[in-house]
């Protein structure tokens, strides 16, 4: 089996050999001696098409792999075309600074914000060091101090979700994670400024609940929100990682299943071939759809705004209760 170019996942292996064709046509080309122009706009107008039809049709273990491609933007390459002039914050005022969870301030078309999220990296080294967005104890407090921040001068909070899960080092249970987490749920409930969530990756488990508490809960296309991995829930629950397949479709971590379900209230289209393909589209759509949440959200009181948080919440899931016998 021939191996794949880089970026290219292995569902997309039948695409490979168009590929290699049309870069074959454009060397042809290039030397100036025939034009065959006409045949490599014909075979990109057939990988557009192909590329459509498989993606269309996805598994939802395929779109774990798009959440987590090794190309995905992270949150400070979609910051970077979506607002101007971000100021970073540092440090929870109690123990450190993490770098795995970064914000700060930022003008969202003239307007002031406050922005945060995880920050993966983009090279093994950065991943180190940011340890793949998993966040400690004190980047949820750095990640509450700047929100009671926003909410002192009156500013919207947008928060960028991509992550596996809370760092399950020991340091974290020294300082407290699940307490830095549950006390941020409590803080950003009745935060009196208007909370947008944007999924962007994977929004795994408490990790990503520690800052997923808003107004509106908007999702990339092709990102994934979850209490555990499919290969977590496979090796827990059927003692067998191999079966994480059937777990990602029954967990529904899909945008879509999630939609249906209510847990979020908006999916943002991603470029055909995911976020990876482009950066500066993806961020494009992502603003827009910020934007349009944010007029909404303006015009609510801060009784209002309360008062849609609280019902959006206690709304999610079904219950019935049963008669005693």
């Amino acid at each position: 089996m021939s191996e794949l170019p880089k970026g290219m996942l292995d569902f997309e292996r039948p695409l490979v050999d168009l590929y290699r064709k049309v870069d074959e046509l454009k060397k042809l080309t290039k030397g100036g001696k025939i034009d065959l122009s006409a045949e490599i706009k014909a075979l990109e107008h057939r990988i557009e098409h192909q590329k459509k039809e498989i993606f269309s049709g996805l598994t939802p273990l395929q779109v774990v792999s798009i959440a987590r491609h090794v190309l995905r933007p992270t949150m400070l390459d979609l910051v970077k075309h979506i607002f101007t002039d971000f100021l970073e914050l540092h440090g929870d005022r109690t123990y450190a600074d993490d770098p795995a969870m970064v914000g700060g301030i930022a003008k969202l078309d003239g307007r002031s914000v406050v922005i945060v999220g995880q920050q993966k990296g983009n090279n093994t080294k950065e991943n180190i060091y940011r340890r793949w967005g998993m966040a400690n104890p004190e980047g949820y407090r750095k990640a509450l101090r700047l929100m009671k921040m926003a909410e002192q001068f009156n500013k919207p909070v947008i928060t960028f979700i991509d992550i596996p899960g809370a760092y399950p080092g020991i340091e974290g249970e020294e300082r407290s994670v699940a307490e830095a987490i549950a006390k941020n749920l409590r803080e950003m409930s009745c935060l009196e400024v208007p909370i947008i969530i944007v999924i962007t990756g994977e929004g795994g488990s408490g990790g990503a609940l520690g800052i997923g508490v808003g107004d509106k809960v908007l999702m990339l296309e092709y990102s994934i929100y979850s209490v555990i991995s499919p290969e977590g829930c496979a090796s827990i629950l059927f003692r067998d990682a191999s079966k994480a397949s059937f777990a990602a479709e029954e967990l529904k971590i899909t945008s879509k299943d999630l939609l249906e379900l209510k847990v979020i209230d908006e999916i943002i289209k991603e470029p055909v071939g995911g976020a990876h393909t482009s950066a500066e589209l993806t961020a494009k759509n992502i603003k827009a759809s910020i934007l349009m949440n944010l007029d909404e959200l303006k015009a609510l009181s801060k009784e209002e705004l309360l008062d849609r948080r609280y019902k959006k919440f206690r709304s999610l899931g079904i219950f019935e209760e049963l008669k005693p016998i």
